[in-house]
């Protein structure tokens, strides 16, 4: 088991989770593709979104089946939507260990500030990274929220 997976499943078990990872048969680029190889909506994949504000990490979840709302983000935060950027690659990595692809809710050098998307509720199970990009755990939104500290929000414009 690669390191980041290995961070990941511990951080699951110190956090009170039973859920196991799973190693997909192939890598999961995107939430359709994640969706595809567990059998669930792509709704129900959580995608881990990082964004940098005045350059600190930020990690969003959201329904693979919507995006973020870079402007509803930035009101909730109080912030000028200028304020709020897509993290890069290596910020990604540097703030949560992992690789763009591959982001886990959990598992992370230091906390990081989540946000949960409200839309993520509307599902009895969700999927999330677990490290890397062929590996996914599943859980709920309760646990989600639980085991992140995260703070639900409402963050997704619907989709096109």
């Amino acid at each position: 088991m690669h390191e980041r997976v290995l961070r990941v499943s511990e951080a699951l078990r110190e956090l009170g989770s039973e859920a196991e990872v799973v190693e997909l048969p192939d890598p999961a680029p995107t939430a359709a593709t994640a969706a595809a190889q567990v059998g669930c909506p792509v709704g129900a994949i959580a995608n881990s979104l990082v964004f940098s504000v005045d350059g600190a990490p930020l990690l969003v979840l959201t329904s693979g089946a919507h995006r973020v709302d870079t402007r509803r983000l930035a009101d909730l935060l109080c912030v000028a939507r200028k304020r709020v950027r897509r993290a890069d690659p290596a910020f990604v990595l540097t703030a949560t260990g992992q690789e763009v692809g591959g982001v886990a809710p959990v598992g992370h050098p230091q906390p990081v500030r989540t946000l949960i998307d409200a839309t993520l509720a509307g599902y009895e199970h969700l999927w999330a990274g677990a490290g890397m990009p062929h590996t996914v755990f599943r859980t709920t939104y309760p646990e989600l929220v639980r085991i992140t500290g995260g703070e639900p929000a409402e963050v997704a414009q619907e989709p096109a």
